[in-house]
């Protein structure tokens, strides 16, 4: 259809909502006026003069059309279906999008793995060296709001550069803090880096959604949580071995330090030029169904604080929200707090500490994967999630009451488990916000997870971080109780998969564009313009295996 076309002809009463069509045999012979339709909307069948009651304005038919009225040239190329198509250029966004996310991921724990290098170098307490890491999650709460309002009005590819850029001037400015007495220039280098997270967290259910098809999009959301989770692998694992602990030889701490320092620099810098060229706000046609009737862009009647307002009255979401920032805000504690739970428990194993949170975060990798493929094959968003929950439940306890065995071996395998259970829930948590708040923006229910993650993150740190400094124990039974909490809220989650069904939908021939009428003065074989598109709102529920 042709969105000019269609909107000359609003004053016949077209029904503007998106309407969901039965298909019905052609008939048979011509006839003397225009061709019935082959798709019939339910609509036809309401009484006379029902389809004109409360008729939208022009502009908010306009607005409502999917791609913000921009699809109908394609769908007159392409029949009354909406085109969708993949491209190869979504593995190469994701791939980008992943390596920079991994850059500031790294950037975020290189400090606390190695926190009492950092205290005899720059001669500060452990508290000050923990908020090199809080700081991420301190900034960004506030930042957040403004962040996913920005990629929500501008588009991923400004986002995303936002992102990479911020990144990359973090880290040539910690190349300058090489110096006993420039704590506050470190301080500052990773308060721009936390700035870069606020733009770099929210992406990847929107990178999924806008670039991956439907039966690939949770495992596209997997691969670039996938990244962040790889960054804090590799941050776990490189800075013991480049900055060892040499408390005796400043300047040669100093070195190493800036050895780090520099290559974090130099890759953040490639990334972000990688990201000028790579990344865009959308593949010219959409991936999904679920895609194609939704607007390029919002209309000018779009509000920030509205969407806001419908995802805090989602009962669903803001349980979700709740036990999201409980489990991400625990594995936040136990990285930034690893170390010092090490220590206290096993003298001299600095580079031990880091190869644990090698060993949990890259366990917590394969977890992701196999939880988006799993989603992507079964879609039970709810049955995963309160089993993975679970689980990590499980591997907390075990971790609690193992690490102080003076066994170090059993603290690496317990140490495994939990990551493979806590870290692979970040995935599922995105793409099930998701699910329950579609048509909703991505970036926005991705945003408030993640501030609560931040959030809850800040509170365990600080409190586990004190309760570490008594035992080690304690801390972690805190966390357990928690945990035990958000299993509780994940079972009373309603699971309403609506961007599934969208894509269902559309898969059963149940979501087609529908010529709504054919004026008597149609000339024959002449197609009229008044398609229109609408996705079933009977949602149906997840149902059990």
């Amino acid at each position: 259809m042709v969105a000019g076309e269609l909107v000359q002809e609003l004053h016949s009463g077209a029904p503007d909502d998106i309407t969901v069509m039965k298909k019905i045999p052609e008939p048979e012979g011509d006839t003397e006026r225009c061709a019935e339709p082959p798709y019939v909307a339910a609509a036809e069948e309401a009484p006379e003069g029902a389809q004109e009651k409360d008729v939208p304005p022009v502009e908010e038919r306009e607005a409502m059309l999917p791609n913000g009225g921009r699809g109908g040239e394609e769908e007159e190329k392409h029949g009354t279906r909406l085109e969708t198509k993949l491209y190869l250029r979504r593995f190469a966004v994701l791939a980008v999008f992943s390596l920079y996310s991994l850059s500031n991921a790294f950037q975020w724990i290189q400090y606390s793995i190695i926190s009492n290098v950092f205290m005899h170098y720059y001669g500060v307490t452990s508290d000050k060296v923990d908020l090199l890491s809080i700081c991420y999650m301190v900034t960004y709460v506030p930042l957040i709001f403004p962040a996913t309002w920005l990629l929500d009005r501008k588009g991923l590819r400004l986002t995303a550069l936002l992102g990479a850029g911020l990144n990359c001037a973090g880290a040539w400015m910690k190349c300058a803090s090489v110096s006993q007495d420039r704590f506050g220039v470190t301080v500052g280098a990773q308060v721009i880096c936390s700035m870069a997270q606020v733009f770099i967290l929210g992406l990847p259910s929107r990178v999924a959604s806008v670039w991956f098809g439907p039966k690939e999009v949770s495992t596209a959301c997997a691969v670039a949580v996938l990244g962040n989770q790889l960054g804090t692998a590799i941050g776990f694992l490189l800075p013991p071995v480049l900055v060892p602990n040499t408390p005796d030889d400043p300047e040669l701490t100093g070195h190493n330090i800036s050895i780090m320092f520099y290559g974090t620099a130099a890759l953040s810098t490639a990334l972000f030029f990688l990201t000028v060229l790579v990344i865009r706000d959308r593949p010219p046609l959409p991936p999904s169904h679920a895609q194609a009737v939704l607007p390029d862009s919002p209309g000018e009647d779009y509000s920030f604080k509205q969407t806001l307002v419908n995802l805090l009255k989602n009962k669903a979401f803001v349980l979700l929200l709740v036990s999201y920032g409980i489990m991400t805000g625990s594995y936040y504690s136990v990285s930034t707090l690893l170390n010092q739970m090490i220590m206290a428990c096993y003298e001299n194993q600095e580079l031990n500490a880091g190869r644990i949170g090698l060993t949990l975060v890259v366990a917590g990798m394969v977890g992701s994967v196999l939880c988006g493929l799993w989603l992507d094959y079964t879609k039970t968003y709810k049955m995963t999630t309160l089993i993975v929950y679970f689980l990590s439940f499980l591997g907390m306890i075990v971790f609690t009451f193992t690490l102080n065995l003076d066994n170090i071996l059993l603290v690496f395998f317990t140490a495994g488990a939990l990551g493979f259970f806590m870290t692979g829930y970040l995935p599922l948590g995105f793409e099930f916000g998701v699910e329950i708040t579609y048509p909703e923006s991505e970036g926005t229910s991705s945003g408030l997870l993640n501030a609560f993650a931040q959030l809850f993150g800040i509170i365990f740190t600080l409190i586990q971080g004190q309760l570490t400094h008594l035992n080690p124990l304690f801390g972690n039974l805190f966390l357990c109780a928690w945990i035990s909490l958000g299993i509780l809220l994940t079972a009373f989650i309603k699971s309403d998969l609506k961007r599934h069904n969208v894509n269902m939908e559309a898969e059963n021939n149940h979501l087609q564009a529908l010529p709504t009428s054919c004026p008597e003065d149609c000339p024959p074989g002449e197609k009229t313009n008044r398609d229109k598109l609408n996705a079933s709102v009977s949602f149906s529920r997840e149902t059990s295996l």
